[in-house]
């Protein structure tokens, strides 16, 4: 609210619109930055796991440095990698619809519903694992699936349309005592 709309007694701009005018402004912004950082740092873990995939399966499996361990980390870089530049490629043009595959909001779901993988994994393994990297892993995980949530289902959302400018003036209404407009252009 700006001090001019206090003084005149009207709401915050944001509000004068309704809900529709927040969410094309503050929350459609917000789910768009928040779905191109989660998206970066999706592109660089998987850039990083695919170069040093020990590197990045250390603290969730272990010391373990073996082939099969190699594999499963540039693996999941690839993914993060493919999920991460996708996002961000889908974020760099408007949709198309708002549920078409190209769709922003589809990407970072994706990529969200990967995240709820890792952690559902990590925790029917939770015994196993080293105890600091489970919870790293599992907070970290969890966390960028509950973001990424939360930015595809703003992003999804199609705001209510407002009605254009032009419906809402009406004609004047006719004068006391004259006919209706439509008698008046048929004539006597």
């Amino acid at each position: 609210m700006t001090t001019s709309d206090w003084v005149r007694g009207e709401p915050a701009g944001w509000l004068r619109g309704g809900t529709a005018d927040w969410l094309r402004g503050g929350a459609a912004d917000w789910a768009r930055g928040g779905g191109t950082a989660l998206a970066a740092a999706r592109t660089a873990i998987g850039v990083v796991a695919l170069a040093a995939p020990t590197l990045v399966t250390r603290p969730w499996l272990g010391p373990d440095r073996g082939p099969a361990v190699r594999v499963l980390g540039r693996a999941l870089g690839g993914r993060d990698l493919a999920l991460g530049l996708g996002a961000l490629a889908a974020l760099q043009r408007p949709p198309t619809g708002s549920r078409s595959a190209g769709h922003p909001g589809i990407w970072i779901g994706v990529g969200a519903l990967s995240d709820a993988m890792d952690v559902l994994a990590t925790v029917a393994a939770w015994d196993e694992l080293p105890r600091v990297g489970r919870w790293l892993v599992a907070m970290s995980a969890g966390g960028a699936a509950v973001a990424g949530a939360a930015a595809a289902g703003s992003l999804l959302t199609k705001p209510a349309a407002s009605p254009p400018a032009a419906a809402a003036v009406s004609a004047p209404a006719p004068a006391a005592g004259s006919p209706p407009a439509e008698a008046a252009a048929d004539g006597p």
